[in-house]
């Protein structure tokens, strides 16, 4: 008998095709009865002029303008590395974790020391993401407490491009510093034309909730349009603080929020890349918090997941965040669902791996412990391949009742396919205290400083010194 060969990848839904359409009916809604708030003049005459009713900063878009922006861009969008190799393609159900490299605070993995962030935490943690292979690229919000904010997002970039090869998403103040960081992106490409081939930045921007778009938004998300650099237009709503309490409301809100956004970057250059998506929790009635491990915040990352394969734009997620306040038992169940979800239902640019505390702190032993959740996941979702070489049936037929397979040449050829961890122990009970009885909190922080030494390839020195250079001009 042959048997097919074939491989079924692990999938999961949470929405059915007529609750996408209900959402993407209110989401038309908002946008065209309701509208946006908007006060920067050159995006309203675009909008006005291409069809949308503005009255003062209040502009309503009707839905053939969404339906022809979502139409118009791209399904498809890639970041490239340092070297120009396309590494990162978003497209369809294609996942690609990311750690957020800086956050307000950071915690010491050597001594569990809770302190502000510094400059100098962002080459640490640049050179962790570095060494991890299944981290595919990497993210900052440019803080720097040691550095005036006027321009900590530029020193945070200048760390990040020159501690990592990898793809690299930023947040930065206004289109000024955004120039900056595009040019220091080019001279590392070489250029635009190798920079267009393989984009090694992404721009992250993002509107108000509910349904604001700032000046300086608008700035950085028309630029990107205007120069083809990646831009993920991200909007963040609370059930129940900026958004409505149902996670339907909240959904809705949150898409019309991106879609927005969308229709500007269509308007000013068609097919201008852009990452769509909406970071949907729920405000911690308890605490206040914004929460950023909640059950609720995974279910909607998967439903607004859905919503941009049925739009097919690139979307961008959340997963390997946690409300915990060290990388304990809660941080790790925490990240698991998160990214087991994320896996399962095919978020493409997942970030904001490795954060504690509602977002508030950056920890290396945390990036270290969710890219081994997320290792195990990936192993996972390579599902169980059938054909006549794995069913086995000959192999079977051959060893025979009663028998072992510990030395057939079967499992030789096939036992090096399974997971083992170097951070998750398996041994037995005297094995593990003849081996010095180490836990799991001294195996996480012994990795971790290892990683911590990490030597990543250098640039060129006559890139650095014109780095430097370029630093030198930054007010």
């Amino acid at each position: 008998m042959k048997y097919p060969d074939f491989r079924f990848r692990p999938k999961q839904q949470v929405l059915t095709d007529e609750q996408l359409e209900a959402i993407h009916s209110a989401t038309l809604e908002i946008l065209e009865s309701v509208g946006i708030k908007i006060t920067h003049g050159e995006a309203k005459a675009l909008l006005h002029d291409a069809g949308a009713k503005v009255d003062g900063d209040m502009v309503k878009i009707p839905a053939w303008m969404v339906e022809d922006a979502i139409r118009k861009a791209p399904p498809r969008v890639v970041l490239g590395n340092r070297k120009g190799e396309r590494t990162v393609n978003l497209e369809g159900d294609k996942t690609f974790f990311g750690p957020s490299l800086d956050c307000m605070e950071y915690l010491n993995p050597d001594t569990n020391e809770r302190r502000p962030f510094r400059l100098e935490d962002c080459r640490t943690t640049s050179r962790v993401a570095d060494a991890l292979p299944y981290y595919d690229w990497v993210m900052t919000i440019n803080v720097a407490n040691d550095v005036s904010e006027k321009v900590a997002d530029r020193y945070i970039a200048k760390q990040v491009l020159t501690n990592t090869k990898k793809p690299y998403v930023f947040c930065c103040n206004n289109k000024e510093s955004l120039r900056d960081i595009y040019e220091m992106a080019l001279l590392i490409c070489g250029g635009e034309d190798k920079f267009q081939q393989a984009p090694l930045i992404a721009q992250f921007t993002q509107p108000i909730a509910p349904l604001v778009h700032y000046d300086s938004s608008v700035d950085k998300l028309m630029f990107c349009a205007e120069k083809g650099i990646p831009l993920i237009y991200y909007s963040s709503v609370m059930c129940g603080g900026t958004a409505p309490m149902t996670y339907a409301g909240a959904l809705a809100q949150g898409s019309a929020e991106s879609l927005s956004g969308l229709v500007i970057a269509q308007l000013v250059k068609p097919g201008a890349s852009f990452v769509y998506g909406s970071f949907t929790t729920i405000i911690d009635m308890k605490t206040t918090i914004h929460s950023y491990a909640a059950p609720e915040m995974s279910l909607m990352t998967a439903a607004m997941t859905q919503m941009a394969q049925r739009y097919q734009l690139p979307f961008f997620g959340s997963a390997g965040c946690a409300d915990a306040k060290f990388p304990d038992a809660q941080a790790a169940a925490e990240a698991a669902i998160s990214c087991f979800s994320s896996f399962l239902i095919g978020s493409n640019l997942i970030h904001d791996s490795g954060w504690l505390d509602h977002g508030t702190v950056a920890s290396p032993a945390y990036m270290v412990l969710v890219h081994e959740i997320i290792e195990m996941i990936d192993h996972y979702m390579t599902g169980i391949d059938i054909d006549e070489e794995h069913l086995a049936v000959e192999t079977i037929r051959k060893t025979g009742p009663g028998a072992q397979y510990l030395t057939n040449p079967h499992t030789f050829k096939h036992c090096r396919k399974a997971w083992y961890s170097d951070l998750f122990e398996r041994k037995t009970w005297d094995a593990w205290l003849g081996e010095g009885s180490v836990v799991f909190d001294e195996r996480l922080r012994e990795k971790t400083l290892k990683l911590m030494q990490h030597e990543p390839e250098p640039l060129a020195s006559d890139m650095l010194t014109e780095l430097e250079n370029m630093q030198k001009k930054w007010k």
